[in-house]
């Protein structure tokens, strides 16, 4: 079908169209839609081409772009492939141009990201894009050199959607794409650097992964190996491992079946389990990085679904594994901050396995790699996997995240296994309809019950029990309709209305007699099908109980809250929506029984119409909707005459208060009135009758009331809708003998026959709708008219009661009036037609259009009200929503529609079927998508053609805007910024009127207006904000106004409200500020795509391509926009300075006048200059050099008294040296060259090739000679891994820019620059200033001011060292934090800055800075220690060491000395290890010579000292790291340390005896032994393997392991902090060794060391091991898996502590089994059982009697022992499931309970197991009953009530 279709279509397009949106063709209008398609496309391809070719990039380019995202919002991308592939070009082309502004890159990125989304639609033969323009536009965005500067402002959002873009061009990158990334990007692979991040994060983003197989040896093959080795051995989490994962799972899901992931399966899970971060153990100790760095959840998913299927199946053993492991987590009792994490991989997982199972057999093959047969997923693999998901699944129902995630699973696996999961949900779901007592299970199982609907009332073949579940079902949930609790109210609505909605309720047990073809199920659903009547009328009693008990009470009625509560207009929505979803499933007989007992209930009280009746009315219209004939016959014909009967009095008309009866029956009225029109017309005399008789009374709520019937009269006729939401089209049917409805529960709807009625207004409703509105409308325009014109004077509630008439006739009838029509307001090259969208309505132009006549009354009635009556608040608002209406309104909301459109998307999501795809939905759900489609097309009016009418109203709305009353303003308002947004051009025309509210000249501004101009500059938070419009001319208005308006007479900063809007508004631009654009030039490869474009055919393009002289104008215009917008930004700068200047001057003008008081003269300029200088700093920019009184200003205001104006001007000089930075010249080199080596493999680290970049002490430059030689590499990562292709390096000397500049060489603003920091004065108040105390004990080193010192000693080299050598003497001397601060900042910009200086500079430079920096280490304070370590690293980061030999030289004089004290000690070492550590691996040699120095003083007695150390050897062994392909390292080795330190700790090591700490903390040299050294050295080495844990990136097992027998020695067992630090610090450094990963060949070392300790003497070592051995299994447990050695061992290993004489340690042990039992790394088996059993029988010796005073013997017997051990394994194995009864448990509970009796420590053991046992099953006993037998649950109750009860 689908097809005849579609070459119908095409025949009359003219193409293939790619993929439209099939929605339209149910349109009732569908036979115009290709025409007008055809028509919108030529015009988009025209003019968008034509833009391009006259490079009009604002508006033309733009405009025609927007509506191109517009068109395909419409149509989808119905469009040929031809077009499809010259559109996606075209924007390539234009996102990539090199200087476009932010704004449009995003806007043109987000359209192509749509072109290019669905990438099935062009294969890799269609379209190939490049990938370097994107890498370049990436890198200038994200790692921008010049943002931090505030050269660049990029929006936050830029980040993601470069992202998506590259995301989706990914697929089109050409085949020799991978290799030249590699080329890029391998050289920045250096695992110590910054760079390693950015290297993986493009890796991750770049590396096309779905080359075709045939390519796969230039796609993945080329890096695969190298990546995943590093993977493997990465030990320690650095951040770029998430990147990393995120490549190979999309790598995995690309190629499934085409990888062998096999001998990486174990190590995989390993680390899926460890990035959980799951306690374990006892401690609690985990390393802060594997938190941050945990991986991402939804990579995970897709990784292990793409793993699973192919024929090792080892994958879902390791799955199963893994859930086993984590099943308790899940249980509702646990909870923590991994709680989360679990729950996401949950929910996912099943979604990510659909997905795939989708793609495998039921997506239409597209031009991507198919997965072979060999990895399909088999029947088996889907049942396994149900399987394994189950049991968590089930658990988190009821997790205190709530059930969502739960039932999202739930629904997932329902759509693979029905008959797994269901089930059990069920099982669940009946108990707690039942009960009354937990409400939280009740909405967790129903929820739950939502998500599997569909799977269940569809039942097939693999669960076709499921619909007989149904009615029990619905019948148990109705007393879930309960007034008192809310929220079951709500799911037990949800719960029938999803369950209603997928089957027809029809009574078909007649059908069992008449036909013999049914199966057992069908005949069971055929008799409990009788139930449904019963079930309807049950709901109907439900509601009606829950409309009593929600009457308005008497209390309320009184009060002003006629509004419902928000919880009771919930319930509303969730009962009329349910009750109508059920009557519309009902069949005809159902319906009639149903719609008596409401109208019954209706006619027969009468209720009040806030709460009730409104529910009453709701019910009432629902039941109309379903069958209007049959029940307006009953309704109308009632609620008329009642209304008749008493209006007949003439008083009841002009009474204030209505009669209750009138009132109910006017409100039942009009909402039954919401039918179909042409049932109405039937009763088209009563109706008017009655709105003639009801839409003048005198009371406001009646003749609401009665408008709003009028409202919903003229709606039903006049708008297009469907009829009918059926899940059956043309309803429900009785059974007939060859139709059974019970056939058709569940069935989705048929897109291609939905049989859709639409409602479509006919001639006789439409001349119904114009006599109503000549009728009523008429006369109430012409009374407003002589009231404006002071003709007749009406009362204001008349003027109100009209002007509700005209609004509601307006809001009915809008949409057969067409749109205000009058001249356009704007000019550009391009045409800017807006196209008008076809809607089913042709309007009729003969008659009055009465928008028009309504704009034309309303206006001048405006203007009369604010000049007459302002205080008219209420006729006010009426005419804000008119003029809104009258401006865009065209028969539905914008606001609604977005409602609609999510609750569609939510609703669509719970019930959809991901499994089959292709639009599998119920049939409601297409017919609203279809409704959707239309009021789309309604609302479809942006950048609406602007005119003078509107720029009318937009005035008026102004107007409003800044009435005197304050809800009118704000009212106003939303009205307005609403236009703003439908009129894009308007805003210019709109900001001229609103600054001159804010004019300082204009006296007759009051502050309500001011305040009113000001928040619609500062607009609303999702809308436009006219403060920041992204074009200059508006800045340029802007942004003086509001500087000057600090000097409007109306402005106080008294007035909190006033100082906090200038706030906002200067906070708002700040946060939207974007760089605007200065150069709109377009490519000329734009320009021929386009001009492609422009000669395709089908449909051809309108307007044809641009002349010549068009195109020569053309690019005059774009000339001049670049001129413009350069002067703009200069005259902008001239311009405020004048402004601040006149600030400034005006105020001290005034106060010779008046002695204001001190606060208010402060208080005002301020503020003001503030927001001056911030606005100001906003326009640097890095492609155009700021104009030099900016620079002048700037430059003054880093004296100025205001902290605040002194940071601004201190960021913006940075910028503006940055601006006049000379540009150095690079040339290439080949590195080869230098180290005369011509080596290019592949290995990485320390090679001979990179050896000449290493710091030598011998081969310094000392002279002017070498200097010039000497090669310096500043990036500290060059080298390391491969070179770059180009080695780009500086010129020598001579060819660089000219060093020491005279004044007159310079250009002026470099000389205002040079002026002012040449002027004593200035510099020492500069000084001063600096070294203020800004917040006490909060200064810190500031970059920023670093930023503006290295500026300035790059652009000026030495010129001001001269001023500033005896400030600096000065303040180094002084210890304060803010000097020593300061003189921090300076020296290392003097560092940074002196990059490009000449030798002999350099050498005085360093001259005098080494004399300075010795001094200040020695003055050195706890406060200014981190500001000198920032110093330090700040001058070496990206320096080459050679450079800076001095600094090195000197810092490595001596850095312990003791001399100072131990704190001098440490400070010291800490500046050295900054500098050290930034320069990484190039700095072998100090790193040897720093150790040296180090180790004999390793022996330190100070803890501070001790620290510090340990952190300097972290850094000092960095580099030494165990990589794939990388050289044994040059730098310090650990292992050899190791040795030595070993060496030295001999004396502890042999002994026996305990090791105390008894050190006197004294330094007497030279009487202390052996062993107190050892100590000491002992204690530094803890916190060398304290803080090296989380630092390095591979984990040094072997050596750790030698230490490791010590460790355990000392650390202690109990969890008591008044240890001393000794011992602490060893049970850290276990806590974190023990978590550490391990490779699969460590493992046999560790065990064995850790059978060695386990033999050890105290008892201390042996319990230690055994909570280390849970960490490190559990963290490793897949590795450990994979090994059954090790498996075994442990096994040994844990058995025989478990019969240690020790009992702490047998506890110990015993705990560590059901740990291990728990996560399933030993199983209960038999020979474990037995084994168990064995032991626990051992026989005790008989007790002989003492004699009293015998020494009682404490050691226990070895049989006591064993015994004992027997019970602890037997108590271990109930412990390990906390949560279920396992068929084994029972008889171990039995075995056990003989023990009650024995001696202690047995009876303590078998108690604490019972209790512990009774505690975790005590929830679901009743369940766990069921496995026991009668006379075993004799015993255990015996057990398990304790005796003392009946004592």
């Amino acid at each position: 079908k689908i097809h005849s279709f579609h070459a119908e279509a095409t025949e009359f397009l003219g193409f293939v169209p790619q993929k439209d949106i099939v929605y339209n063709e149910l349109l009732p209008y569908k036979d115009k839609l290709d025409d007008e398609s055809n028509e919108f496309l030529a015009q988009i391809k025209g003019n968008l081409g034509r833009a391009v070719q006259l490079r009009e990039i604002w508006p033309g380019v733009l405009f025609w772009t927007r509506k191109l995202s517009t068109y395909m919002r419409l149509y989808g991308r119905k469009f040929s492939k031809e077009d499809h592939v010259h559109f996606v070009k075209l924007l390539y082309e234009l996102v990539t141009i090199p200087k476009l502004e932010i704004s449009m890159m995003q806007s043109f990125a987000r359209l192509l990201i749509t072109l290019l989304k669905k990438k099935e639609l062009l294969s890799r033969e269609d379209l190939e894009l490049p990938w370097r323009p994107l890498y370049e536009l990436q890198d200038r965005i994200l790692y921008s050199k010049t943002e931090h500067l505030g050269l660049n402002w990029f929006p936050s959002s830029v980040e993601a959607v470069l992202k998506t873009l590259i995301k989706n061009c990914r697929p089109y990158f050409p085949e020799s794409a991978t290799q030249e990334m590699l080329e890029e990007w391998r050289p920045l692979m250096c695992p110590f650097d910054v760079t390693m991040q950015k290297a993986m994060g493009y890796f991750e983003l770049f590396l096309p992964t779905t080359l075709p197989p045939e390519l796969h040896d230039k796609g993945f093959k080329l890096w695969f190996d190298e990546l995943i080795s590093l993977w493997v051995s990465v030990q320690n989490l650095p951040s770029w491992e998430v990147n990393l994962v995120g490549l190979f799972a999309r790598l995995a899901n690309d190629n499934i079946g085409y990888i062998d992931w096999d001998p990486y399966i174990p190590k995989i899970f390993t680390r899926i389990l460890r990035s959980l971060n799951l306690p374990v153990g006892s401690s609690e100790m985990l390393v802060s990085r594997y938190l941050t760095n945990a991986y991402d959840i939804s990579h995970v998913v897709i990784w292990i679904s793409a793993l699973l299927g192919g024929p090792s199946k080892q994958t879902q053993t390791q799955l199963s594994g893994l859930f086993n492991s984590i099943a308790s987590f899940f249980h509702p009792s646990n909870h923590g901050r991994w709680l989360m994490k679990l729950m996401k991989l949950v929910q996912r997982l099943p979604v990510s396995v659909v997905k795939r199972l989708h793609r495998e057999r039921y997506r239409m093959p597209t031009w991507l790699t198919p997965v072979p047969q060999s990895h399909l997923l088999s029947e088996q693999d889907i049942t396994d996997f149900v399987e394994s998901m189950k049991q968590p699944v089930l658990l988190a129902m009821f997790s205190k995240t709530g059930s969502l995630d739960a039932a999202q699973a739930l629904q997932n696996l329902a759509l693979l296994r029905p008959e797994l999961v269901i089930p059990p949900v069920l099982e669940k779901t009946y108990p707690a309809m039942e009960t009354l007592t937990e409400p939280h299970q009740l909405t967790a199982t129903l929820s739950c019950m939502i998500g599997v609907a569909r799977s269940l009332v569809a039942g097939g073949q693999r669960f076709p029990e499921g619909p007989t579940h149904m009615l029990p079902l619905l019948m148990r949930a109705l007393p879930g309709v309960d007034p008192n609790d809310f929220s079951k109210c709500m799911i037990t609505f949800q719960f029938l209305a999803t369950f209603v909605t997928l089957v027809p309720l029809v009574d078909c047990s007649a059908a069992i007699q008449t036909r013999n073809d049914l199966t057992q199920v069908e005949k069971e659903l055929c008799s409990a099908s009788a139930e449904f009547e019963d079930f309807v009328l049950q709901f109907i009693d439900r509601c009606f109980a829950l409309i009593d008990t929600s009457t308005l009470e008497q209390t309320r009625e009184e009060m002003e809250t006629e509004k419902m509560t928000h919880l009771e207009s919930l319930v509303e929505l969730g009962l009329s929506s349910t009750f109508s979803t059920i009557l519309t499933q009902c069949s005809m007989e159902i319906f009639q029984v149903a719609l008596g007992k409401v109208f019954n209930f209706a006619t027969t009280n009468i209720f009040e119409t806030h709460v009730a009746g409104r529910m009453v009315a709701n019910m009432c219209r629902a039941a109309t909707k379903c069958h209007p004939a049959e029940a307006l016959k009953l309704f109308l014909p009632q609620c008329c005459n009642a209304i008749l009967q008493i209006s007949a009095y003439e008083e009841v008309l002009n009474e204030e208060e209505l009669d209750k009866e009138l009132m109910w029956n006017l409100q039942l009225l009009s909402e039954v009135t919401r039918v179909d029109g042409d049932q109405l017309l039937l009763y088209r005399s009563q109706l008017v009758q009655i709105l003639q008789l009801t839409l003048h009374l005198k009371c406001k709520q009646g003749y609401n009331l009665a408008c709003k019937l009028l409202y919903h009269i003229l709606r039903s006729m006049s708008l297009i809708y469907p009829r009918e939401y059926c899940s059956m089209p043309g309803g429900v049917q009785q059974h007939t003998d060859t139709y059974l409805p019970i056939k058709d529960w569940g069935r989705p709807g048929d897109l291609l026959n939905l049989g859709i009625q639409w409602h479509v207004p006919s001639t006789e409703e439409r001349e119904f709708v114009f006599y109503l509105l000549d009728l009523l409308l008429k006369p109430e325009l012409q009374r407003l008219q002589k009231h404006t014109r002071g003709e007749q004077d009406i009362s204001r509630d008349d003027v109100l009661q009209s002007l509700s008439i005209v609004h509601n006739c307006l809001l009915g009838a809008s949409s057969f009036l067409p749109p205000l029509n009058g001249e356009p307001v704007i000019n550009s090259m391009i045409q800017l037609c807006e196209k008008n969208v076809y809607t089913g309505v042709d309007y009729d132009l003969s008659g009055e259009n009465y928008r028009e006549e309504i704009c034309k009354v309303i206006r001048p009635l405006l203007h009369h009200t604010l000049e007459h009556s302002e205080d008219d608040t209420k006729s006010l608002f009426s005419i804000i929503k008119i003029i809104n209406d009258l401006l865009h309104f065209k028969g539905s909301h914008k606001h609604e529609f977005d409602s609609r459109w999510k609750s569609f998307s939510l609703i669509k999501k719970s019930m959809e079927n991901k499994l089959h795809g292709s639009k599998q939905h119920i049939r409601a759900l297409l017919i609203d998508r279809v409704m959707l489609q239309h009021e789309l097309r309604n609302l479809t009016m942006e950048g609406c053609c602007y005119r003078s009418v509107h720029q009318d109203l937009i005035n008026d709305l102004l107007r409003l805007s800044t009435s005197r009353y304050s809800q009118v303003r704000s009212k106003a308002q939303n009205m307005l910024f609403t236009a703003l947004g439908t009129y894009s051009l308007c805003c210019r025309d709109i900001i001229p009127a609103v600054l001159e509210y804010l004019d300082p000249d204009r006296t007759d501004v009051t502050q309500q207006q001011f305040k009113g101009a000001l928040y619609c500059l500062l607009g609303n938070h999702s809308g436009i904000c006219l403060a920041n419009l992204q074009y200059w001319d508006c800045i340029a208005l802007t942004w003086p106004a509001i500087v000057r308006s600090g000097m409007n007479p109306s402005m106080s900063l008294e007035k909190s409200s006033v100082v906090r809007l200038f706030d906002d508004l200067a906070d708002r631009i700040h946060r939207q500020y974007e760089t605007i654009g200065i150069d709109f030039s377009v490519s000329s490869s734009c320009v021929e795509v386009a001009l492609k474009m422009m000669k395709s055919s089908n449909p051809e393009p309108t307007p044809c391509a641009a002349s010549e002289q068009e195109e020569l104008e053309g690019r005059k215009r774009q000339e001049q926009k670049n001129k413009d917008s350069v002067l703009y930004d200069g005259n902008l700068y001239v311009y405020s300075l004048c402004l601040v200047r006149l600030h400034s001057k005006c105020l001290n003008g005034k106060v010779m006048e008046i002695h204001w008081s001190c606060a208010c003269l402060f208080g005002r300029p301020w503020k003001f200059e503030q927001i001056a200088i911030g606005f100001l700093s906003l326009m640097l920019r890095d492609d155009h050099p700021l104009p030099s009184s900016a620079v002048l200003f700037f430059v003054e205001s880093l004296n100025h008294d205001s902290l605040l104006v002194r940071n601004g001007a201190i960021s913006a000089v940075s910028g503006i040296l940055k601006q006049l930075k000379r540009p150095h010249k690079k040339v290439a080199v080949n590195p080869y060259d230098i180290s005369e080596l011509k080596s290019s493999s592949l290995l990485v680290g320390d090679r001979p090739d990179n050896q000449w970049l290493q710091y030598d002490s011998n081969r310094l430059p000392r002279s002017q000679q070498d200097w010039n030689e000497c090669c310096f590499i500043e990036k500290t990562h060059w080298g390391y891994s491969t070179w770059p292709r180009k080695l780009m390096l500086y010129a020598p000397l001579e060819e660089q820019p000219k060093q020491g500049k005279t004044r007159e060489e310079m250009n002026e603003s470099e000389q205002i620059i040079y002026d002012h920091f040449s002027d004593q004065q200035f510099i020492d108040q500069f000084i001063q200033y600096l070294s203020l105390e800004d917040r006490k004990g909060k200064d810190k080193f500031s970059p920023r001011r670093f930023c503006l010192f290295k500026g300035l000693f790059r652009n000026f080299d030495d010129a001001f060292l001269p001023l500033l050598k005896p400030h600096m003497e000065r303040l180094v001397a002084d210890s304060h934090e803010s000097t020593q601060c300061c003189v921090a900042e300076i020296i290392s910009g003097l560092i940074r800055g002196s990059k490009h200086w000449s030798y002999s500079k350099v050498e005085k430079l360093w001259a005098l800075l080494c004399p300075l920096l010795r001094k200040a280490l020695s003055n050195i304070t706890i406060e200014t220690y981190a500001d000198w370590g920032t110093c330090i690293a700040t001058a070496c980061e990206s320096r080459d060491p050679r450079k800076l030999h001095w600094l090195f030289e000197m810092l490595m004089e001596s850095p312990v000395t003791g001399e100072g004290g131990s704190f001098v000690d440490a400070c010291r070492l800490y500046v050295l290890q900054g500098g050290l550590a930034q320069q990484e691996w190039r700095v072998p040699e100090l790193l040897h010579r720093l150790l040296q120095y180090l180790e004999p003083k390793l022996t330190q007695v100070y803890k501070n000292v001790r620290e510090r150390i340990g952190s300097v050897l972290t850094y000092i062994f960095m580099i030494d790291v165990n990589l794939p392909h990388t050289q044994p390292t040059t730098s310090p080795r650990i292992a050899e340390f190791t040795e030595r330190v070993l060496a030295r700790l001999k004396p502890l090591t042999e002994g026996e005896e305990e090791i105390q700490n008894h050190v006197v903390e004294e330094n007497t040299e030279g009487d202390q032994d052996e062993r107190t050294q050892a100590i000491k050295l002992l204690k530094t080495v803890l916190k060398w393997l304290m803080t090296s844990a989380g630092r390095s990136f591979s984990s040094v097992v072997p050596e750790q392991l030698r230490l490791l027998p010590l460790l355990f020695k000392i650390a202690p067992v109990e969890n008591d902090d008044s240890y001393d630090e000794m011992k602490r610090d060893a049970k850290t450094c276990l806590s974190l060794m023990s978590q550490g990963l391990l490779y699969s060949e460590q493992i046999p070392q560790v065990l064995s060391a850790l059978e060695q300790i386990s033999r050890s003497s105290s008892w201390h070592a042996r319990y230690t091991v055994l909570t280390y051995l849970q960490i490190m299994v559990f963290y490793n447990l897949f590795t450990f898996l994979s090994d059954a050695k090790a498996v075994s061992d442990v096994r040994a290993l844990v058995l025989r502590l478990l019969e240690d004489e020790q009992l702490e340690v047998r506890e110990m042990a015993a705990t560590t089994i059901s740990g291990f039992l728990q996560c399933n790394f030993l199983s209960i088996d038999e020979p474990m059982q037995a084994h168990f059993e064995a032991l626990s029988k051992t026989r005790l010796p008989k007790r002989k009697r003492r004699e009293l005073g015998s020494v009682v013997d404490t050691i226990p017997s070895a049989d006591l022992v064993r015994r004992h051990a027997g019970v602890l394994g037997l108590s271990a194995c109930i412990l390990s499931s906390p949560y279920d009864v396992p068929a084994w448990m029972p008889q171990i509970l039995m075995d056990l309970s003989a023990h009650l009796n024995d001696t202690q420590p047995i009876e303590m053991t078998v108690k604490k197991t019972l209790s512990d046992f009774r505690r975790t099953h005590h929830d679901n006993w009743q369940e766990h009953k069921q496995k026991f037998t009668d006379d075993q649950l004799l015993v255990l109750t015996d057990l398990l009530v304790s005796p003392c009860y009946y004592a």
